[in-house]
């Protein structure tokens, strides 16, 4: 009686687009803006978008299908899902997704918090400091200050619990469907103003002129790992979301949707990007500095620098909200189904998801470091480098092996709607995505 009880009162999403928009949202995040055009730039421009392109809709869309299907059936969070379908270890692949999302969420929210400053400070003098060459020193001079840090990093923080706080229908399908169509607005603003700036030509030309010669290996395991991590997939937050699903969705078409979202924002990303850095001689594969110190100089070259600048950070910041806010849930959903009323939950768990990410924030002032890395990069290594790809690798291996049939079920909505790609989608979770995602681990494994 006590699980149907708890089915019967497991919030939803009030519509399909709530649910695309909100996945999108989870999936589009600081990876795609920063770092697709850093990794694009320094791995031979459309050559590799190409690349990256027919990974994300292979790798990409086979797992994220998977776990939306797992999520689903089981209408639990990412531990309780495969504790309900199967059993035995398998709850432990949901423990890894539940830590990296709250290993990441540490951390991201200082990010996210030097992205709320950026934008105030675009309107307080950051553009005047950057036109004088000093975008370097002001960046460096922020981020060793740690009490400023921390302070962005608690509003940033608040705004997240503030909205997992308010659940699902009214919190957050309700601030992504406001949240993802203002990033693409903000997005599409900034290309045109980039395109059309003297010298945008060659930007775009290295953008969308493929060079061949540059792929190499390290390109492919690049555009897979970008692949990966920008879809938001080994962490549970695809498993949990698609637990609020009603059996009414079409699954595969939910899930190409989110992909194709996902991908515009990063490919749009580099559209904004690469003209404004090539108009005004920067380099391109300038790494994550890109960000802040190397396009507050090239705003403040604009006209009307100012607003550039400040709608810039604040698409960043809405990018990151949206990812921290499904992070936030992965870890609420457990201790939810455990019992616990959602404000608790929300509070409690994004409180203690703050505490961790105190040390991140001082990571940048000399503190001490673990094992020659800094906190804020070590935390980023454990969740990105050994927690997600591993929970990729056994949530494929789980529905190409050990739960086929169920799965077969759940993607048709129990034989109602034919999904013509069904066995290459199976044969890609048994077979493909653990090999890839595997490979991804093993070379990214160099601490």
């Amino acid at each position: 009686m006590g699980k149907m009880a708890q089915e019967a009162h497991r919030e939803h999403w009030g519509s399909r687009i709530g649910f695309i928009l909100a996945a999108a949202g989870s999936a589009v995040g600081l990876g795609n803006i920063w770092r697709f055009p850093y990794i694009t730039g320094k791995y031979g421009g459309a050559a590799f978008v190409l690349v990256y392109l027919a990974l994300i809709f292979i790798v990409g869309f086979s797992v994220m299908l998977a776990e939306m299907a797992i999520g689903r059936k089981a209408q639990l969070n990412a531990v309780g899902s495969f504790q309900k379908l199967r059993g035995g270890a398998w709850p432990i692949v949901g423990w890894m997704g539940v830590l990296a999302g709250f290993l990441i969420l540490s951390f991201y929210g200082v990010i996210g918090g030097w992205t709320i400053k950026y934008f105030i400070w675009s309107f307080t003098g950051l553009m005047g400091d950057a036109a004088a060459g000093k975008a370097g020193d002001v960046f460096g001079a922020f981020v060793t200050n740690t009490p400023q840090v921390i302070l962005y990093q608690a509003i940033f923080m608040l705004i997240t619990i503030w909205v997992v706080y308010k659940g699902i229908g009214e919190g957050i399908e309700k601030y992504c469907k406001i949240l993802m169509p203002a990033l693409f607005v903000i997005l599409l603003i900034l290309i045109v103003r980039s395109v059309t700036l003297e010298g945008a030509g060659k930007g775009l030309e290295f953008y969308l002129k493929p060079d061949f010669s540059k792929l190499t290996g390290e390109s492919f395991a690049a555009a897979l790992g970008q692949a990966f991590f920008s879809l938001s997939l080994g962490m549970g937050c695809m498993i949990t979301y698609g637990s609020y699903v009603d059996k009414q969705t079409t699954l595969p078409g939910a899930a190409i949707q989110v992909c194709v979202i996902d991908t515009m924002v990063a490919i749009l990303a580099g559209l904004a990007i690469f003209p404004a850095v090539f108009a005004f001689g920067v380099d391109a594969g300038a790494g994550p500095g890109l960000t802040f110190v190397t396009l507050p100089s090239v705003f403040a070259k604009m006209a009307g620098s100012s607003i550039w600048s400040a709608l810039f950070f604040l698409l960043l910041f809405i990018a990151a909200l949206t990812s921290a806010i499904s992070l936030l849930e992965v870890v609420a959903a457990y201790v939810i189904d455990k019992g616990w009323a959602r404000p608790k939950a929300a509070v409690i768990m994004g409180l203690l998801i703050f505490a961790l990410g105190v040390p991140s924030a001082m990571s940048l002032t000399g503190a001490p470091k673990i094992a020659g890395k800094d906190f804020l990069d070590a935390m980023d290594f454990l969740s990105s480098n050994v927690l997600l790809p591993l929970g990729g690798v056994f949530i494929a291996l789980f529905v190409g092996w050990f739960w086929t049939a169920d799965a077969r079920r759940e993607v048709t909505n129990e034989g109602t709607h034919s999904f013509g790609m069904m066995e290459p989608w199976i044969w890609v979770c048994r077979v493909i995505a653990p090999l890839g995602i595997l490979y991804i681990f093993i070379t990214g494994l160099k601490w």
